[in-house]
């Protein structure tokens, strides 16, 4: 066959990517380009533009899940633009987030003999946020059936000082004091001995907290019950404990199913989990289940068309889409409760492997050395010829590529300065090891370096936001 000039295509995705137009001026930033750009042309552009924020695998400071497999995440690219909230349009969607709530309950020991209820939110946050709401209603309307004036104190909510973020979020959203249990050296989760000292009358519930941000310590659910159920028989204005299991929710019913948390115990009536966290779900998931419906007052309660019948929801947000949801059946379909042992055992013995690693180094003594969550947090012992801190050092692994947070510790404690290590189901043995010979070389090098910050003294924040 002969070609001729009328046989070329004239197409303008034959132009190089790097020899166009487009790659020779700015990327647009913060106002609209008059002109499109060819698709492939806008995708390496922005790519290029995150190049520089470094390697999530490498990033050792979020509890976030950062791979999942490559048919979870067709799957999920698949289904992006399934509404959610939409029960009616998309029932079989809908049918598949009741059967995780359905599985979560089952995990989490729900008893036969009570009506559970829950939902998927995005993340923690908002299941915190729904959960929060509950307490203060239902606290609401018992409150106001003995005859309590409401208007005369703010309610409360009481929860260790080293609450999430999102705690402080929902008692200033929602008109609610905030009561801290401070933490000491001797108590870095919900100090037992004190938590019924700052409950009273007004108090709308107790949260206690199965994975700490800051230390991946647990908070001793099963001797709180104890002390809520003698105060509930001394007092008409009964107090319940919602759990937040943001991390230790998809973790420790497959690691440590003795430790009793969850609705094995009476008073515990609402928990929340992060399905992005060991749920091993992409951002953007989160679960809040309560053990019974009496425990969602009917306000917070809506009823949609599903089916031809009605079906009832409760969100603070509405439109998102359901891919994450169907990430997160996928995982339980194809994992099943050994698939997540075998997952979060594997993680934990990396978690004990760098402990020990970690432990031997001369300069550091562990303030948490993950023994539930595969989470490990340490501190530097005093040497007054050190002449570097933990900022230091994060700064240090950080040109390695590992981001590793340092901070202070909460409220009274904010004197200890710490360095913490989350290790997920995508951080194997062999990236441990590369860790470990990398963060002795970071500490040579900080040992022999001339040119250091120095930033002992200061208490910030490095990277820590989770």
């Amino acid at each position: 066959m002969l070609f001729s000039r009328d046989n070329q295509e004239d197409s303008k995705y034959l132009e190089p990517i790097f020899g166009s137009d487009s790659e020779a001026r700015d990327l647009p930033k913060y106002k609209l380009p008059e002109n499109s750009v060819d698709p492939s042309l806008a995708y390496q552009m922005i790519k290029d533009e995150l190049e520089d924020e470094g390697n999530a695998r490498q990033n050792l400071a979020t509890f976030c899940q950062t791979y999942m497999e490559p048919e979870a995440t067709k799957l999920m690219a698949e289904t992006l633009d399934k509404n959610a909230i939409d029960k009616s349009e998309y029932p079989r969607t809908t049918e598949i987030e009741n059967r995780c709530v359905n599985i979560i309950a089952h995990l989490w020991h729900a008893s036969k003999e009570e009506q559970f209820i829950g939902t998927s939110t995005v993340g923690s946050s908002e299941a915190c946020m729904l959960a929060g709401l509950s307490m203060k209603f239902a606290w609401r309307e018992r409150a106001s059936k003995l005859g309590l004036d409401l208007q005369k104190r703010k309610p409360n909510l009481v929860i260790s000082s080293s609450y999430q973020v999102c705690w402080e979020k929902f008692a200033t959203y929602w008109d609610v004091e905030l009561r801290t249990v401070s933490l000491d050296k001797d108590h870095l989760s919900l100090n037992l001995n004190k938590v019924l000292d700052y409950v009273d009358e007004y108090t709308i519930g107790i949260v206690g907290i199965m994975g700490i941000t800051y230390t991946g310590q647990y908070d001793n659910i099963e001797r709180l019950n104890d002390l809520v159920e003698k105060y509930n028989k001394k007092t008409p204005y009964k107090v319940y404990i919602h759990v937040d299991a943001a991390s230790g929710g998809f973790y420790t019913p497959f690691i440590e199913p003795e430790i009793k948390w969850d609705f094995k115990l009476k008073n515990v009536v609402s928990i929340n989990a992060s399905g992005h966290k060991y749920g091993l779900v992409y951002p953007g998931i989160g679960w809040v289940l309560w053990r019974d419906k009496q425990y969602v007052p009917d306000n917070l309660i809506f009823n949609v068309s599903y089916l031809g019948g009605s079906m009832p929801t409760m969100a603070i947000n509405f439109s998102r889409s359901a891919s994450q949801i169907i990430g997160q059946y996928y995982n339980f379909v194809r994992l099943g409760f050994k698939g997540y042992h075998d997952i979060h055992l594997r993680t934990h013995k990396v978690a004990q492997y760098l402990t020990e690693e970690i432990s031997n180094m001369k300069d550091f003594y562990m303030v948490n050395p993950g023994n539930h969550l595969p989470i490990l947090c340490y501190s530097l012992k005093q040497d007054k010829d050190r002449i570097w801190s933990l900022y230091d050092l994060s700064d240090r692994l950080r040109m390695r590529g590992w981001q590793v947070p340092t901070y202070p510790m909460p409220n009274d404690l904010d004197h200890l300065i710490v360095q913490r290590i989350v290790c997920r189901a995508d951080f194997g043995m062999n990236n441990a090891i590369e860790f470990i010979e990398d963060m002795k070389i970071a500490i040579d090098e900080l040992n022999n370096s001339k040119l250091i910050s120095n930033r002992k003294e200061k208490h910030d924040n490095y990277g820590f936001i989770h």
